[in-house]
């Protein structure tokens, strides 16, 4: 429920937009009506829309920023990081507008953060949360809340922390251990989680390993030695692997896993 705005706020804010100024032009210059100037503004979008995209100018609303590259490894010191920059959009205009006039202050920076971090992502950039607090003058533990509710929405925008798997940020490795329990393709999983392909199947494959032997009886520690991981993500596995929950063919693929697993050890233990 909006309580400090008014109609004639919202009015005051659509006015300011190129299209309103481009009808208001062909209202007043070419005593087109208002329906033939909304036409046209439309018209104008649909065939020009490419040429627009393709711009290499900056767009109203748009502004450059330097971000962490991509392939920078997380153990990299952030003053001897490859840097990259990126165009991301600060305000998408009546999009933004209407996210506002029918939400809150908050749902509009949510909004804004999921949109800016895929922008830098898809040019090849990281943003970090200092990133984004700088960028929406506001805290880090503002953001941090922000995240925190995305997250229950199961969206999680690639951040620098969760596409690396940074210190605590271990949200990715936990979104797609569960959409591919759901049934999702390594593909679509890769899509949602901001991760490659190959990235995915990585942790798929060892968390299946993990399951196999927690199920057989190895404490988290020895699991970390044997897949060679780390203590923290280990224990994040053997808590998705304790409340599991999925497809029954995803089910049923880690349960054929552990009869294999078991039939290998026993074939060992009988073995002179």
């Amino acid at each position: 429920m909006i309580n400090n705005t008014s109609l004639a706020h919202w009015s005051r804010l659509q006015a300011k937009s190129l299209d309103t100024q481009f009808m208001n032009d062909m209202v007043i210059g070419l005593g087109c009506s208002p329906f033939e100037a909304e036409a046209v503004v439309e018209k104008v979008h649909e065939i020009y829309k490419p040429l627009f995209d393709s711009s290499q100018g900056l767009k109203p609303g748009q502004i450059e920023v330097t971000v962490i590259d991509a392939s920078v490894a997380p153990n990299v010191p952030l003053a001897k990081a490859k840097q990259r920059l990126v165009t991301l959009t600060l305000h998408a205009g009546q999009e933004d507008i209407e996210s506002r006039k029918n939400g809150s202050v908050t749902t509009l920076r949510q909004k804004r953060v999921c949109r800016m971090c895929q922008e830098a992502f898809q040019q090849g950039g990281l943003l970090t949360l200092e990133d984004l607090a700088n960028l929406f003058n506001c805290g880090v533990r503002t953001l941090v809340n922000d995240l925190a509710a995305l997250r229950k929405k199961n969206i999680v925008p690639p951040l620098r922390s969760t596409t690396k798997d940074m210190g605590r940020a271990i949200t990715h490795r936990r979104q797609i251990i569960a959409l591919w329990l759901q049934g999702f393709e390594y593909s679509e999983i890769a899509i949602r989680a901001s991760h490659s392909i190959d990235s995915v199947a990585n942790y798929v494959d060892k968390f299946k390993r993990c399951a196999a032997l927690f199920a057989s009886g190895f404490d988290v520690h020895a699991v970390a030695l044997m897949v060679k991981l780390s203590t923290s993500l280990t224990q994040e596995f053997q808590q998705l692997h304790a409340n599991m929950q999925g497809v029954p063919h995803r089910l049923r693929e880690l349960e054929e896993l552990l009869k294999k697993n078991q039939v290998r050890n026993l074939k060992r233990r009988s073995q002179p």
